[in-house]
Order: structure tokens, then sequence, then C-alpha cells
């Protein structure tokens, strides 16, 4: 089967040696992703209802350039460091997954790598 990496540039991914996703057959891991853009800004602070618009739209692009679509995601999995905030994120996670429905899970995590960041999300694709 033919692998394709999806890169979005972000520091981190050469530093520490990761994709933003990886398609491999009908296959496509989207990697855990935050709210950082170009030149490694953090976009929301202290807005986790934003950060979670961005993140995801983030994870679409991705998607699209590995073939995929929004409608492809099975799983979702969301790591926040504030669950009291748990409305927020779940209405923008709402808005782009409420007519698919993917299983998905929402843990409240200790920290992230930036203390400015407050979701992070990963999502699982296939294509059929």
């Amino acid at each position: 089967m033919t692998r394709v990496n999806v890169t979005s540039g972000t520091m981190w991914e050469k530093q520490v040696g990761y994709s933003r996703a990886v398609k491999i057959g009908n296959l496509i891991e989207v990697s855990g992703t935050t709210a950082v853009e170009d030149e490694n800004r953090i976009v929301g602070i202290d807005d986790a209802y934003r950060q979670t618009r961005f993140v995801l739209e983030k994870i679409e692009d991705a998607l699209n350039q590995a073939g995929a679509t929004l409608k492809d995601v099975v799983r979702t999995r969301m790591y926040v460091t504030d669950i009291s905030q748990w409305e927020a994120i779940g209405k923008a996670h709402n808005e782009f997954f409420g007519a698919i429905n993917p299983a998905t899970s929402m843990v409240e995590v200790s920290a992230l790598i930036n203390p400015d960041l407050l979701v992070e999300i990963e999502a699982t694709a296939y294509i059929d």
C-alpha cells in the first residue's frame, strides 16, 4: 500500500518527527492537532471554542490533502486542559460533526505542550 504523509509545517513536526496526517490505503490518522498557526502563533488564547474551531479547520485541511472529508471521520479524541469548558468545545465539535456523529471522547489532561493551548484533537477517517 502507498503511504501518504501530510504536513502542516509546525515546528514540532520536524523537531519530534511526525506528520499532521498519514494515509495508508483507506485509513487516515490525523495527529493531535492544536491551535497553532503559521510562525507558531497560538490562535484563541483563553478561548476554548475558538481554539476548537481552528483545530477542526486544520484537521479538515489535512483530511482534504489526504483525499478525504469530514464526512469520512469515524472517530475524534479531544484532550482538554479544563473539562469545565466542555460545552464550548462540544459546541464547536458539533458545528463540524453534528450531521456525521463520529465516535468520540473528551478527556481532561494536566497540560499540553504550551500552557496557552486548551485543546488538542486527533481524528481517524476511513475512505470507503
